[in-house]
């Protein structure tokens, strides 16, 4: 008899567990046919970009891409944030609103053609790699457990705010324009503004996420993650910056001899 009630219990457990699961693969389709979409869509923006534009080379086109995506994730996640709610740095680990969900599906979309373009066209390395992959599985996993999409949104903030300056850059860099005063603004206004909100806030949103007993263990792992990475690219902005300084430093050294010299030849005639 007793075999018989645990025979029974353990059919139940299985079946629910099964249409639990039944469930969730209903409800995740509208998001994968959602990804779909997102991801024809930024390819078509693209090929329409190297079509009426193709003089300028395919990476300037995906370029292109990246900053208009860049310009959407930090506009719909500062609305998110700062307007929508709730706040991520007291509320980490709630269910994910419609919105957040949307600005996920968006930007998971675009991910997936940004790798696809940097793996074929092998432009980046190793770092970005790492960094578009653990980007696609935090997403991904945001929208299968169905919580922590504010957390998730506040590092699409954060780490797509910096990004037109980084395009700025690049594009500054490759129409001869960045030897410029406004190519040392752009630098020292990314290098300032990576700074404050991947290591300063990004290390807050951080330490509220791991005190927060609400997110999940991987979830915050995950963060952990995002946070190594993002001093990864800081020891090499650190590396960048300490040679252009140095290199403006021997420049003005050497202005400041001929001047000298310029100097010493009027006094003798």
């Amino acid at each position: 008899m007793l075999l018989r009630i645990k025979g029974k219990v353990s059919f139940l457990d299985s079946h629910s567990s099964a249409v639990v699961l039944q469930v969730h693969r209903i409800k995740m389709t509208p998001l994968v046919l959602g990804v779909g979409a997102c991801l024809a869509g930024w390819i078509a923006l693209y090929a329409l970009l190297c079509y009426t534009n193709g003089s300028c080379g395919y990476e300037w086109n995906c370029r292109l891409v990246t900053l208009f995506h860049g310009i959407l994730a930090v506009c719909i996640t500062a609305y998110i944030g700062y307007i929508d709610g709730p706040w991520p740095f007291t509320y980490p680990g709630t269910k994910n609103t419609p919105l957040q969900i949307s600005a996920m599906v968006v930007s998971l979309g675009y991910f997936i053609f940004d790798m696809a373009w940097c793996v074929y066209f092998r432009t980046e390395g190793l770092v970005m790699l790492a960094h578009h992959t653990m980007s696609i599985l935090g997403i991904l996993l945001t929208l299968w457990l169905g919580e922590s999409g504010i957390e998730s949104c506040a590092v699409l903030f954060g780490s797509e705010i910096t990004n037109p300056l980084l395009q700025t850059r690049w594009f500054l860099k490759h129409s001869g324009r960045y030897n410029s005063l406004l190519g040392e603004v752009v630098d020292v206004l990314f290098v300032l503004l990576f700074v404050f909100m991947r290591i300063f806030v990004g290390g807050a949103m951080l330490y509220c996420e791991l005190i927060s007993p609400r997110p999940k263990f991987i979830i915050k792992c995950g963060g952990v993650a995002m946070y190594a990475l993002s001093w990864v690219f800081m020891v090499d902005i650190g590396r960048f910056a300490y040679r252009k300084s140095q290199l403006k430093y021997q420049r003005w050294m050497k202005r400041h001899r001929m001047a000298e010299v310029n100097g010493q030849d009027v006094k003798r005639e």
